[in-house]
């Protein structure tokens, strides 16, 4: 059961944020120097670096230092972990609206039958 994981609350803080989530989404099409990452952003290179902080800290990211250059990386297993606790909550609900559904149906039924 998935009721108390740090980890995966962490995770799902990361994505919380409009920006952490813009972060990841440019990732996507590969790694990326900080500084590169930043500049839509409009926020100064110390905030911009908590958020990559964040997201490192949990491990969303990866970020490597070459000289003065740090390039982020996407650590995609982790979003796999988000991805597999969605589906499983998906298969919950899904499971409780598919017998909610049985009711109403069956209980529409014996009422027209009255």
């Amino acid at each position: 059961m998935d009721t108390f994981n740090p980890a995966l609350d962490n995770l799902f803080r990361a994505l919380g944020d409009p920006t952490r989530r813009a972060v990841l989404q440019r990732l996507v099409a590969g790694p990326s120097p900080v500084k590169k990452l930043a500049q839509p952003f409009g926020m100064a290179l110390p905030s911009f670096l908590k958020h990559i902080a964040v997201l490192e800290q949990c491990g969303l990211i990866t970020s490597n230092k070459v000289g003065r250059v740090r390039t982020c990386s996407i650590s995609p297993d982790r979003l796999a972990e988000a991805e597999s606790w969605l589906r499983r909550q998906r298969k919950v609900w899904e499971s409780r609206t598919d017998r909610l559904a049985t009711f109403v149906e069956s209980t529409s039924k014996q009422e027209d039958n009255k």
